[in-house]
């Protein structure tokens, strides 16, 4: 899948080189959140040297090194499934994250660099990277606390044109939410404006404010998440009371 993905794929201008990141960044999001119990097996440490690889499709896969030196592409990390065992899940989830955000920027420059990209180009690359939360960010939760900041640095300023939820009550039970439409002209408290600027925990993507898919909320890691990136489905979510998301079961399946 290496080489096909670089043989048939090669953006040339600022926009695709962007949407290539972003489509490998959601793949390896994936591979350390939502799939992270897939992605913790295939990372055996008796097997050689594993690299995580993102693919433009939003696809991940833990494979070995690309052969032809020197590769088509960066390769990323070496050798993740060596420390597996040997931290703290969490720790080595981190670890690997901080080496992904490395190779996704490697990648895009590569595209950068090889396409003649100005320093115009470069600058504006960078500062449309740089607005999307990192990989690492995103599995420490360190970007859901960014935006309860800033969020609440803005509180009072900025006025939403609509709400974030329904309450479970009405759908599936005291504590998990889903994320529905109400009236434009119905306000916001400020626990509710809070939510509004959460992140996905899996794939970052915008808050419960973006309406257009449904979202379930975390009662134990309190992390909101779209519902596809968690493989839920509304009609299921409803018969659920206490949602627990895959990294919070992961962690009780399998002690650190």
């Amino acid at each position: 899948m290496k080489g096909a993905d670089a043989a048939l794929y090669n953006p040339r201008t600022v926009e695709e080189v962007f949407r290539d990141f972003k489509g490998r960044r959601t793949g390896m999001i994936k591979a350390l959140t939502s799939d992270v119990e897939k992605f913790f097996q295939m990372c055996d440490p008796e097997k050689e040297n594993l690299s995580l690889y993102g693919y433009p499709s939003e696809q991940w896969e833990v494979n070995l090194p690309a052969e032809e030196v020197p590769p088509e592409l960066p390769e990323p990390a070496l050798g993740i499934n060596f420390a597996r065992d040997g931290m703290a899940e969490k720790d080595w989830l981190s670890l690997v994250a901080v080496h992904s955000d490395a190779w996704l920027v490697s990648v895009a420059f590569y595209f950068g660099a090889r396409f003649g990209f100005d320093k115009a180009d470069r600058k504006r690359l960078f500062n449309m990277i740089n607005e999307l939360p990192t990989i690492f960010e995103v599995v420490t939760g360190t970007a859901k606390k960014q935006v309860k900041e800033k969020s609440s640095s803005n509180h009072g300023s900025n006025k939403s044109k609509s709400s974030t939820k329904a309450r479970g009550s009405e759908l599936h039970g005291r504590h998990s939410e889903v994320v529905q439409p109400k009236d434009e002209d119905e306000g916001l408290d400020e626990e509710e404006e809070d939510e509004r600027e959460e992140t996905c925990g899996a794939c970052g993507g915008g808050g419960p404010s973006s309406l257009d898919e449904p979202w379930i909320f975390c009662d134990f890691c309190e992390t909101w998440f779209h519902m596809k990136c968690v493989k839920m489905t509304p009609a299921r979510a409803k018969q659920i009371k206490q949602y627990k998301c895959p990294s919070c079961s992961n962690k009780r399946a399998r002690p650190d």
